[in-house]
């Protein structure tokens, strides 16, 4: 399935060579594992700590930086994605999943503080905010919040 993945950077510099096409298999192995089975479109900015802290601010009244924001298009219940209730694209038809804002530095620091590196790092957080995308939520820090982790454990593998 060839999904419309868009990342950009709201800074130059920001993220390793090798970033975009970490965040595009982590879509892909999300979206694989959830049984996504239509086209789908999703856009990535990559920022820094200040950028991330102003749009949790703005947009959810959270005063502080994060690792990842999510903004889902839709509103799907978890592991049971349903490409008729989505919104679509006008041109392609493809369904928009929505946008998720990434921290590198907060990335490649948690990478480090976990020992297990930028690159798992940065795929973990892209699979998480694709669950969210898809419906998943952890505002409840316990049935929620376990089905999540699940999730990303049983996609991410030892990756």
């Amino acid at each position: 399935m060839e999904h419309e993945i868009y990342i950009s950077r709201e800074k130059s510099g920001l993220g390793h060579n090798e970033s975009a096409a970490y965040i595009k298999k982590a879509v892909n192995m999300a979206l694989d594992a959830e049984g996504v089975d239509a086209p789908c479109i999703i856009s990535v900015m990559l920022t820094d700590d200040e950028g991330i802290h102003y749009v949790n601010r703005e947009f959810r009244a959270v005063d502080c930086p994060t690792d990842v924001l999510s903004f889902p298009m839709n509103e799907l219940v978890p592991g049971e994605f349903d490409a008729e209730l989505c919104e679509r694209d006008m041109d392609t038809g493809a369904v928009v999943l929505g946008d998720m804002m990434i921290s590198i530095p907060r990335c490649e620091a948690q990478g480090e503080e976990f020992g297990h590196g930028y690159k798992r790092e940065l795929m973990y957080l892209t699979v998480h905010s694709v669950l969210h995308l898809l419906g998943y939520d952890h505002v409840d820090e316990a049935e929620m919040k376990a089905e999540m982790r699940k999730r990303e454990k049983a996609i991410m593998g030892d990756k």
